[in-house]
């Protein structure tokens, strides 16, 4: 099997890089034969140059080819793909199929349901300040992962009397954005105690922050995702909680989808996949987190 990945791998978050490792590592052990080619880039990259690396993958005639959905940009690319009846496309880090290509999907769709994550995230915050705050939304790039985490969570709070938004910004999923934002934020609004980070490379940016103005003890803080940058951070009491993904499930479940497909048994794949998660805090007990990881990361230690 020849296989195209493209993936907005270059972040803080070690999410697109073990799901890169599992996703192989799982296909050796269940003994399909590949060739892989991999193209990595920032989540804020021109749709110019992801159309480009998408080209560049297609002049080898792939049997699958992994990619995302985020933006609406993405659907006009995917659309084009899925036009030709070649490759069959797996979209990664999306677990809601679009109606209006209803008759047409896409091989798969995969990775951690973002609803299903903000709203854990949500319920472990409003047990955690009691249901008031007065919050910075920090989302990523303008989409759909935003909409998911960012809005979602504000649609979910948005029934709490004492729970009010005061500012928010687009970071582009950049560490040097979150970090000016925060910086911004507290300036104008020294009262904000609760920071809603919609990615991993956003939270990091935003203790940055914190640290710079002396206030991580002062300020709530959540990760997303459960990576290890995150898993460090709240080991040492830089981050307050975060949802944590069984990340190797996506990688996993590509390369079942895979085998089941090259067997003839296409029609026991399912439209949807979508892995567990798990809420951690900084008191959550060391024997639980090794155990978490060990699980998480079974496939991309």
């Amino acid at each position: 099997m020849h296989i195209a990945m493209i993936y907005p791998g270059e972040q803080i978050s070690d999410y697109w890089y073990r799901s890169q490792q599992s996703f192989t590592a799982r296909l050796k052990e269940i003994g399909v034969h590949y060739a892989l080619e991999s193209h990595f880039f920032r989540p804020d990259t021109a749709l110019r140059e992801q159309e480009r690396q998408i080209a560049e993958a297609l002049k080898n005639d792939p049997d699958y080819l992994i990619f995302t959905l985020d933006a609406q940009r993405h659907q006009v690319l995917i659309e084009k793909i899925m036009a030709r009846g070649r490759p069959k496309l797996i979209l990664q880090n999306i677990t809601t199929p679009l109606k209006r290509w209803d008759g047409r999907q896409p091989f798969f769709y995969v990775g951690f349901d973002h609803a299903t994550g903000t709203r854990l995230l949500t319920e472990a915050i409003t047990e955690m300040t009691g249901g008031q705050a007065d919050y910075l939304m920090l989302y990523g790039t303008r989409g759909y992962i935003s909409q998911a985490r960012g809005d979602e969570f504000i649609r979910l709070t948005s029934t709490l009397p004492d729970f009010t938004q005061r500012q928010a910004f687009y970071t582009d999923i950049n560490r040097e954005h979150s970090t000016r934002a925060v910086l911004q934020a507290l300036t104008t609004d020294p009262d904000i105690n609760l920071i809603y980070a919609c990615a991993t490379d956003i939270a990091i940016g935003a203790i940055d922050a914190l640290k710079i103005l002396g206030k991580e003890d002062d300020i709530i803080l959540n990760g997303w995702g459960g990576g290890s940058a995150e898993l460090t951070a709240l080991q040492q009491g830089s981050l307050d909680l975060t949802v944590m993904r069984m990340n190797d499930d996506n990688g996993v479940a590509m390369a079942e989808a895979i085998r089941l497909d090259i067997e003839g048994k296409s029609d026991h794949i399912p439209q949807v996949y979508s892995g567990d998660f798990v809420i951690i805090r900084q008191n959550s007990p060391a024997a639980e987190l090794e155990r978490l990881q060990a699980y998480a990361f079974r496939y991309s230690r």
